[in-house]
C-alpha cells in the first residue's frame, strides 16, 4: 500500500484515520472497529463491503 495514499484515505463512515494491516491486506478503522478489505492492491472503500471486527480482536498498531 502506497504510503502517500494512505495518508489521504479516510474512513468513510468517520472520516477517521485508517491503518494498514498487510498481513490481512485491509484497511483498519479503529474507532468504528470496521475492516476495508484491498482487493488487486484497490482499497474498496464502501462501508457495505466493509467487515466488523469482532469484540475480541485486536486492532494492531501500525
Amino acid at each position: 500500500m502506497d504510503k502517500r495514499l494512505l495518508e489521504i484515505l479516510r474512513c468513510p463512515v468517520c472520516k477517521g484515520e485508517l491503518h494498514y494491516d498487510k498481513a490481512a491486506e485491509e484497511l483498519i478503522c479503529r474507532a468504528d472497529r470496521l475492516a476495508y478489505p484491498i482487493r488487486d492492491g484497490l482499497p474498496i472503500m464502501l462501508e457495505e463491503e466493509a467487515r466488523s471486527l469482532a469484540a475480541d480482536e485486536a486492532v494492531a498498531a501500525s
